[in-house]
């Protein structure tokens, strides 16, 4: 039986939904403040109209133990937007945590590496899609959203839209991706994405809606890594190098 806390609670989580939509906010950023919500929805027992410095300071230190800085700072922000936009209440925690500074490099793998995980993933669309994002430079997210409409031939470029911060970009377009991109396309032809989903085989990927899901990407991604004994954690790939893949 649902309680009267609960069904508050989902009432005004459906309105933080539609507060995060109407703002025009990134669908990461959608997808961190909601969670975020849900989080605490469950950890206070629905109870979150009203929250302590006190209550607020404990649950942070606990979603510390097992997450990172960054899940814990998105985590305030959720809720500050969810007072200030659902309770229309006043925020008077801003400063409750400060992550520690903190300068970090990620881990980029050699072209030999880079080699050997193209080569060492099966999937032809998981394949192209890390290759495309290696050579031009892409963000997960902004390969993930690239339409056939986006690959400038005549200028030799490709249009990024909605990057981060909400602007668009230009990047230089390689002839090897351009090539491996059209093979790509000849295969699926669908008429809109450039990596459509293929949970309806190859015939569905032709009329697909949306692009490849980002947790199986990601998910695929890792289990490469590891076949490949690449010891870097979160390796990014951002050099590029000609190599036949279709």
């Amino acid at each position: 039986m649902t309680s009267s806390n609960e069904t508050k609670f989902k009432r005004d989580y459906q309105k933080h939904l539609q507060h995060l939509t109407l703002k025009g906010l990134q669908p990461k950023t959608i997808e961190a403040y909601s969670r975020a919500i849900r989080r605490m929805g469950e950890y206070f027992h629905y109870l979150i109209d009203d929250l302590s410095e006190q209550q607020l300071t404990q649950y942070f230190v606990t979603l510390l133990e097992s997450h990172s800085w960054s899940t814990v700072k998105l985590d305030l922000y959720g809720l500050k937007f969810f007072y200030q936009h659902v309770l229309n209440k006043p925020w008077l925690h801003v400063d409750l945590i400060k992550p520690p500074r903190a300068t970090r490099l990620p881990d980029i793998v050699t072209v030999d590496e880079a080699a050997k995980l193209f080569n060492a993933t099966h999937k032809l669309s998981y394949r192209v899609f890390y290759f495309t994002v290696y050579s031009l430079g892409l963000r997960l997210g902004e390969g993930l959203r690239l339409e056939v409409g986006d690959i400038d031939t005549q200028r030799q470029r490709v249009h990024i839209r909605d990057a981060k911060g909400n602007k668009d970009r230009f990047v230089p377009l390689p002839k090897t991706t351009l090539d491996v991109l059209r093979r790509f396309w000849s295969i699926h032809r669908n008429p809109v994405l450039l990596f459509p989903n293929r949970k309806a085989g190859l015939k569905g990927s032709y009329v697909a809606s949306t692009p490849l899901d980002r947790g199986g990407v990601q998910t695929t991604m890792h289990k490469v890594v590891e076949a490949c004994g690449i010891k870097k954690r979160s390796p990014s790939i951002v050099c590029a190098t000609a190599m036949p893949l279709i």
